[in-house]
């Protein structure tokens, strides 16, 4: 089958250039490359055009560094019973999932033909969170334990339902979708850029600056833009690895609090509190909101800033990596977390995970190292660090050791920082390639992000896609319950940290 090859630094592509396949060709064709490890899917969806559906898929070559896409055209009224590509790799899920859900589109020997999201345009409106199919085993000795959707912390809703054999856990599903956000639709509202950008960057609030960088790589693709780093693409890599940073170090906290190790906890929650207090003096939001602009900044950085920067991500480090070794000589903390919540390495990639969790589990998927973007493969040739344990504790010093290259991204950075060299400012009436598609692709803290778009004749958005990297991992976290006691449910949950709010869009 032939693809459009591109990668993460060219521009957009004519939509006309895209090659369309018949399904049985895609089907085979993707089947055989997704049982290379090499190969993993980016992004697959469909949106109408014109007479028929037309399905678009984002192949990812994570060893040559390649970004491959292709489609394929379904007619409303002649829809046959697809091959599910589900059936032999588990990571196409939820996008089959979503395309039923959204179109009708309907997949022969789909093994999880569920609902994804409830969105207010789904196919069949009789599909509802009062009726999800959750999974059920018969047994005298079973029972049920339902958690949510409603919290009794302040975290969004999700329904998590437990069959258990005693205190052990036998399944666990996840039912998510409460929320009915409607992001993807909103971004093709109007053509407002700096709407859209406020959208972007609230997709994922604890991800702002991730998801507002998909969005400002995307539009400036759209513009015709790529070429070698510029000072804007290090100063927003700078942005990046400070929320990484912020966001580990809270993930580490929260596990130490779960265990009742609080030495842990209160450092980190101080130490976090100094790292989003930075991001905010920078730029006057602690999450970084206001600070990723297309085309260009508002908050260049300045001598002052550097040094308060510098400063202050120096003095994290530090402090971090002695927490960083209290937590290993924590012999009730290892009691815990070491071989609790196993994934195995085969089944994180059969699933398709992503972002840290995947590399505790020996899968070494990192954009910034397979899908280079701005100074990553540059000025910082990242090397993603990775274990093959799998467990609570191997996420977690995922975290611990990720935070530190961070820092360290971070000072180098800065010391190739010109505060003398203005850069531009954003650009909120762009011109944009009609009739072509674009995409950014980011390595937040959670893992990948894919923001996609397609524009019309005029050049407007008519189509717009977002993958959030909990779209992948929400299956490994059921698979890491399995087998554990229910007791262990948290640490495992929050070893994982997923986004309720990315999966809602």
């Amino acid at each position: 089958m032939h693809y459009y090859v591109t990668d993460n630094r060219a521009a957009c592509m004519p939509l006309n250039e895209i090659p369309t396949a018949g399904y049985a060709e895609f089907y085979e064709d993707l089947a055989e490359r997704l049982a290379d490890e090499r190969y993993h899917i980016g992004h697959y969806f469909a949106l109408p055009d014109g007479d028929v559906l037309r399905a678009y898929c984002l192949l990812l070559d994570d060893t040559e560094h390649r970004v491959l896409v292709a489609s394929y055209a379904i007619g409303y009224y002649d829809t046959p019973l697809l091959p599910s590509l589900t059936a032999r790799h588990p990571q196409v899920h939820p996008f089959e999932r979503e395309i039923t859900e959204r179109y009708g589109v309907r997949f022969a020997d789909m093994p999880w033909n569920k609902p994804l999201r409830f969105p207010f345009d789904r196919y069949d409106r009789s599909s509802s969170i009062d009726n999800y199919p959750f999974y059920t085993i018969e047994g005298a000795s079973l029972h049920e334990v339902n958690v949510g959707p409603i919290h009794a912390g302040i975290i969004e809703p999700g329904a998590f339902r437990f069959i258990c054999n005693g205190e052990q856990v036998l399944h666990l599903e996840i039912a998510l979708g409460y929320q009915h956000r409607g992001v993807e639709r909103t971004m093709t509202a109007d053509d407002n850029v700096l709407r859209q950008t406020l959208v972007a960057e609230s997709v994922a609030g604890d991800s702002a600056v991730a998801h507002a960088t998909a969005y400002a790589q995307l539009r400036e693709k759209l513009a015709g833009k790529e070429g070698a780093p510029t000072p804007l693409d290090r100063e927003r890599a700078i942005a990046l690895e400070l929320e990484r940073m912020a966001m580990h170090i809270a993930d580490t906290g929260a596990l130490c609090m779960d265990v009742g190790y609080q030495l842990g906890q209160v450092a980190c929650e101080a130490l976090r509190t100094v790292t989003i207090n930075t991001t905010q003096a920078w730029c006057g939001n602690r999450f970084g909101k206001g600070l990723i602009r297309p085309f260009g900044t508002n908050h260049p950085l300045t001598d002052t800033t550097i040094d308060l920067v510098r400063r202050n991500i120096a003095d994290v480090r530090r402090r971090y990596d002695e927490v960083r070794h209290d937590i290993k000589s924590s012999p009730s903390l290892l009691s815990r977390f070491e071989q609790c919540g196993i994934v195995p390495r085969s089944e994180m990639t059969r699933i398709g995970g992503v972002g840290p969790a995947a590399r505790a589990s020996g899968v070494g998927r990192d954009l910034r190292s397979s899908h280079p973007w701005g100074v990553y493969g540059g000025e910082i040739l990242h090397e993603p660090f990775v274990k093959q344990q799998g467990d609570v504790m191997a996420r977690l010093m995922m975290r611990c050791r990720e935070t530190l290259q961070s820092a360290d991204y971070v000072l180098r950075l800065l010391d190739a920082c010109d505060p003398a060299a203005p850069l531009p400012s954003p650009d909120y009436a762009p011109a944009a390639r009609p009739d072509a598609l674009a995409f950014g692709l980011v390595e937040g803290w959670r893992g990948e992000i894919c923001h996609v778009a397609l524009t019309d004749a005029p050049g407007a958005l008519r189509g717009y896609k977002i993958k959030d990297p909990s779209l992948h991992n929400w299956l490994a976290l059921a698979l890491a319950v399995r087998g554990e006691g229910i007791s262990d449910f948290p640490i495992c949950n929050k070893s994982f940290n997923l986004s309720y709010c990315g999966h809602d869009l």
